[in-house]
């Protein structure tokens, strides 16, 4: 059995004890005949339980670069990126300024979440129960799942709406969403190898896609509107909101993609493969958005498509100059959101299982299914009010978020003092040893207090918020992280000093 300085010299964590020898407990493996053969074919097959140390081999860091870069080099930021000029009447310029100030700023918390996983060789909401408890993380798990759902619905409409405009709705949208699901299944349900070895790969036809997109609609994107008025604090900080709530909440799954790493990896390495995955596709994409937002009420064509399919039926009308090799190209676009929903599939169906401790003996690939059956109705029905429906979901999703990785961040960096060995595997599932996370929901619920009156959505508006803007977001890390230390300090106490 190591120490403790031969773990921390590793990045591990007392993961080596014979209580956890493998990756998944004997009792839990699936027996039946079928499962095996399926395991044969190299799907994966643990799911929530920690990996120990002798099982986090793989050395391919760069793993953590493609998954993202992959994973957000689709049409999913466009819409988002639209509301800037489309929505909120903002000129290019001052879209673009923000999409970088603050894409730069929200990436850091989930990357440097990200570090954590192959360190601890744990799933993000693993992780998380040694902050909120095994029965406190109950309410995280439904909030993020609901998250990555909504993430994942949008993508999945804006490839259904594509194909839909590709096909000159031969194909409904409806028919759209459910091929881009299905496809994205498959993916997901074979689970971490296959699913870094799609994503290491699939980006190369998606952004020579992009290249030709932004060539053949050029000459368009040149055709601006001018705002009547200048940019208000109210509106840049609400559109701000909104990429804080595209970019913050992946905090909630970036551990989960990198628990086979190998511990001894850098973290600098690890944080820089996640960042730059993140930012390097998801800012020009975004500004594109802006640029097709600003200027589709001034070019017929792309207005009349999208008032027919949205954001699939611009990217279909910007690439008709190229004829049928346009609607080619648009069909490689239209399934370029299958890297993202891949990954979105996958971490709900963790989500689902640490929900039930008892879902931990079913087999993970089997809830992506189930993830997949729910998501496809929800994602046809959203597809009705589609910009309504984003902005609502990224402006409120942006205020939990923000408070859930300011609270994880707090703890590992000054509770733990950045020790990766005391999240014991010997105690993620045993409640009374993890925290209560009375804590943890206290700060996170109390932070509310003062995050209502800063909210500015569609359906409300604060006090705070109709002189500033949205600032909920800001509110609920800076609140979550000053009401968390004192909470958590008082909750060690009374634990007798055990964390």
């Amino acid at each position: 059995m190591m120490d403790v300085p031969d773990l921390e010299k590793r990045g591990g964590t007392r993961s080596s004890a014979p209580v956890e020898s493998s990756s998944v407990d004997e009792v839990l493996k699936p027996k039946s005949a079928v499962w095996r053969k399926i395991l044969g074919w190299g799907v994966e097959e643990n799911g929530i339980i920690p990996v120990p140390l002798e099982k986090r081999t793989d050395e391919r860091v760069f793993n953590l670069f493609t998954v993202w870069f992959t994973a957000l080099l689709c049409l999913l930021p466009i819409p988002t990126g639209m509301l800037g000029t489309l929505g909120f009447g903002l000129s290019l310029r001052d879209s673009s300024l923000i999409i970088i100030f603050f894409t730069l700023l929200t990436t850091i918390p989930p990357a440097y979440m990200g570090t954590l996983g192959p360190k601890t060789g744990m799933r993000q909401m693993i992780q998380a129960r040694y902050a909120f408890g095994l029965f406190g993380i109950s309410i995280i798990l439904l909030l993020n799942a609901a998250t990555v759902t909504g993430f994942t619905v949008i993508a999945a409409i804006v490839g259904g709406q594509t194909l839909a405009a590709v096909s000159d709705s031969t194909i409904s949208i409806n028919v759209g969403i459910v091929i881009t699901c299905i496809i994205a299944l498959v993916v997901s349900f074979s689970g971490y190898k296959i699913l870094h070895i799609y994503e290491r790969y699939s980006w190369i036809p998606v952004f020579v896609a992009i290249v030709i997109l932004v060539g053949c609609g050029a000459k368009n994107l040149a055709h601006q509107t001018v705002p009547e008025a200048p940019a208000t604090a109210q509106s840049v900080l609400t559109f701000a909101s909104l990429i804080a709530g595209f970019m913050i909440p992946f905090g909630g799954i970036v551990s989960d993609f990198g628990i086979y790493i190998d511990p001894s990896a850098s973290r600098l390495k690890v944080f820089a493969y996640i960042y730059s995955g993140m930012v390097i596709p998801t800012i020009p994409l975004l500004i594109l958005g802006a640029a097709i937002g600003g200027a589709v009420p001034n070019v017929p064509e792309w207005n009349a498509a999208n008032l027919a399919n949205s954001v699939g039926g611009v990217v279909t009308a910007m690439l008709s100059p190229a004829g049928h090799f346009g609607k080619f190209v648009a069909v490689i676009l239209a399934l370029s959101v299958i890297g993202n929903i891949a990954i979105s599939m996958y971490s709900i169906a963790l989500n689902i299982q640490m929900f039930l401790p008892i879902l931990t003996r079913a087999p993970r690939a089997a809830f992506s299914i189930i993830t997949t059956v729910v998501l496809i109705p929800v994602s046809i029905e959203a597809a009705h009010n589609f910009f309504t429906s984003l902005e609502n979901f990224l402006g409120v999703i942006s205020y939990w978020s923000a408070s859930f990785v300011a609270i994880m961040i707090v703890e590992f960096v000054y509770i733990r003092k950045g020790d990766y060995t005391t999240y014991d595997h010997l105690i993620w599932r045993d409640g009374k040893i993890l925290p209560p996370g009375i804590a943890a929901l206290g700060a996170g619920i109390g932070s509310f207090g003062l995050v209502i009156p800063c909210m500015a959505q569609l359906w409300y508006e604060g006090p705070i918020a109709k002189k500033t803007g949205d600032i909920g977001f800001e509110v609920a890390f800076c609140l979550s992280v000053i009401l968390y230390v004192p909470f958590r300090l008082l909750e060690i106490k009374i634990r007798g000093g055990r964390l």
